[in-house]
């Protein structure tokens, strides 16, 4: 059996492997650019975990090569270390040290000597999280019970005084997509919300989904000033995610606390949604539910039955507006850490659902200053009590 032969790239093709990487093409359209299978891309992008090494720079106090050949030269023609010192405007002793630890005037070779500084120079610094196996702990910790690095590193600076325990999202990630570090189990990507084990590109694209048509919908744009700004609570938005075997769950989001109420729901019809919501109004005291911002799906159709019976007025975004309600949206990304996409979502009891409602609410939110919906939302209901 012969061995498939291992393809090589060079500095210019790996440079331009990541650049397309970053503009969010796959990795079967970059091997297509070399006429090759994606495989090879896939090995370059992973051994980094998805994320770009920093390109070398050169210091602007370090000699260039240019600067080296003119040593050369100078110690060709016999000219002392001064000399050649001041043609180049540079301390003798710099030129000193130079040409000693290149193997002084009889063998010093410009390009041999340039190479040799760059190998001096690599400097791989363990990572904060190496270093500190107690936060390497605590970061862990965190990740085991689904914490993103966002909200550990902030909870990390809202709870500790010590700079040695406060450490950046981005090495958090970085620490767990590039295992070479050593200071986090690879294992713990799988805690992290995407799941992925190598960083995706921000400009990979995404399919959009339909768009129901709503008779009567008040638009958006009605919606009262006091809702934008989030300083009112009692303003909520929702929407449905989707499993296997045609499951949904209902998902609401109070604006000003980010606080999270999920209903289990038997189908998308909009019967079933509008009873599972009226059913879920119950719930809170009239001060602290007054309207509710629902995407155009035609689960909603039925809106009306909906605002009669609890008085809660309903607004519809525009069409392929999701960022109108952001917060649900980002909510709803949340959730598929507990509720993946192609499981079967009646599986989950309305219990069920309340439990993972309750840890997501007892999440610190950066948007939040690191206070936990649930503190915000608790703070709300006192004020109405």
């Amino acid at each position: 059996m012969t061995r498939r032969k291992k393809i090589y790239y060079n500095a210019q093709q790996r440079t331009l492997i990541w650049d397309r990487y970053q503009q969010g093409d796959s990795l079967h359209d970059i091997g297509k650019m070399f006429d090759r299978f994606h495989t090879g891309v896939q090995r370059i992008i992973s051994r980094e975990g998805g994320i770009r090494p920093r390109q070398k720079t050169r210091s602007a106090s370090h000699l260039t090569p240019q600067e080296r050949e003119e040593i050369s030269r100078g110690l060709s023609s016999k000219l002392s270390i001064r000399e050649i010192a001041k043609q180049l405007n540079r301390a003798p002793s710099n030129v000193s040290r130079e040409v000693n630890r290149n193997g002084g005037r009889g063998t010093y070779r410009a390009n041999k000597a340039d190479t040799a500084a760059w190998e001096r120079a690599k400097r791989p610094k363990p990572c904060k999280l190496l270093l500190n196996k107690v936060l390497a702990r605590l970061v862990a910790m965190k990740l085991h019970r689904t914490w993103s690095p966002q909200q550990i590193a902030g909870w990390l600076m809202h709870t500790y005084s010590d700079k040695d325990f406060h450490v950046s999202h981005e090495t958090i990630y970085k620490t767990l997509y590039i295992q070479t570090r050593g200071a986090l189990k690879k294992e713990l990507l799988k805690h992290l919300r995407s799941q992925r084990v190598m960083r995706r590109s921000k400009h990979a694209t995404l399919k959009g989904k339909g768009l129901g048509k709503i008779v009567d919908a008040v638009n958006i744009s009605e919606r009262p000033p006091e809702v934008e700004d989030r300083a009112v609570p009692g303003h909520w938005e929702g929407d449905l995610i989707a499993g296997s075997g045609n499951s949904y769950i209902a998902t609401l989001v109070e604006r000003h606390s980010r606080y999270v109420m999920l209903a289990k729901v038997s189908s998308n019809k909009t019967a079933a949604v509008i009873d599972a919501l009226i059913k879920q109004s119950k719930k809170l005291p009239s001060e602290l539910y007054k309207t509710l911002t629902w995407d155009r799906g035609c689960e909603m159709s039925n809106h009306k039955r909906f605002t009669l019976a609890t008085d809660i007025q309903v607004y519809f975004c525009d069409p392929k507006s999701p960022w109108q309600r952001g917060s649900n949206e980002n909510t709803n990304r949340l959730l598929r850490q507990y509720f993946p996409k192609g499981t079967d979502l009646n599986e989950h009891s309305q219990l069920k659902l309340s439990q993972v409602a309750r840890q997501l609410n007892e999440r610190p939110r950066k948007t939040l200053d690191y206070e936990t919906p649930a503190e915000r939302f608790n703070q709300c209901v006192a004020l109405t009590s």
